[in-house]
């Protein structure tokens, strides 16, 4: 079956770029220094106040895909095994871009993709004005077109969630995390001009979820014998 993964990350834009009322109304339950910092943190989590950094795209069957980061100033590259190209835009390159691939695959896979990868996809490039090429936010209880890992771990609720970092060593896969960055330091990498170290980032991401799916797939392999 020809399918992809692909996972995304994020960023949030300077409190300060935002209007007076606009602030207002961001940080208007934040009574103290420590809910002020949380607040900040959620930014991150929505279009209308963060953009993509990076989309990170693998085909499970063939272990080949690309990562579409924001660099500037960097040129593209590949990974070391020559399996994955890093390819540098700006915002709306990289949606472009996702668009232009994602309507190639029948069946596209996440982790949390339902609630986060694909609404925020979808609604940011409405804000930009780019044209959508499918809808990422089909029926939630069909995986054939988009199998959500997290929901199918946890059989659509009906079980405790756990994040990326916890399913995969509970499955014995390599956790994206073991490199020592998480999501919570995307902000200083790219202040640093770490560009590539983001992109990377998002590609072990992409692969503890292909791995993931593989043992997700070995789940549904019943043995009919009995």
């Amino acid at each position: 079956m020809n399918r992809i993964v692909f996972d995304i990350e994020t960023l949030a834009f300077p409190l300060e770029s935002f209007d007076a009322e606009q602030q207002e109304y961001l940080m208007k339950f934040a009574t103290n220094e420590e809910e002020r910092k949380e607040a900040l943190l959620r930014l991150n989590l929505t279009p209308l106040t963060a953009r993509v950094l990076a989309i990170g795209m693998l085909n499970p069957d063939t272990n080949k895909g690309q990562v579409l980061f924001q660099g500037p100033g960097d040129s593209a590259g590949q990974s070391e095994d020559g399996s994955v190209e890093f390819i540098p835009c700006d915002e709306k390159e990289i949606l472009i871009a996702f668009w232009k691939s994602i309507v190639r695959y029948p069946q596209f896979i996440t982790f949390n993709g339902r609630t986060f990868d694909c609404p925020f996809l979808m609604l940011r490039s409405a804000l930009l004005g780019i044209k959508t090429t499918r809808n990422l936010m089909g029926y939630r209880y069909d995986s054939r077109e988009h199998c959500d890992l997290l929901e199918q771990f946890t059989f659509y609720g009906a079980v405790r969630k756990f994040n990326l970092d916890f399913f995969c060593k509970g499955f014995g896969i390599k956790s994206p995390k073991s490199a020592g960055i998480t999501g919570l330091d995307l902000g200083e990498l790219f202040a640093q001009g770490k560009f590539r170290t983001i992109a990377e980032y998002c590609m072990n991401d992409v692969r503890a979820t292909a791995e993931l799916f593989r043992r997700w797939q070995s789940l549904l392999s019943f043995d009919k014998s009995h």
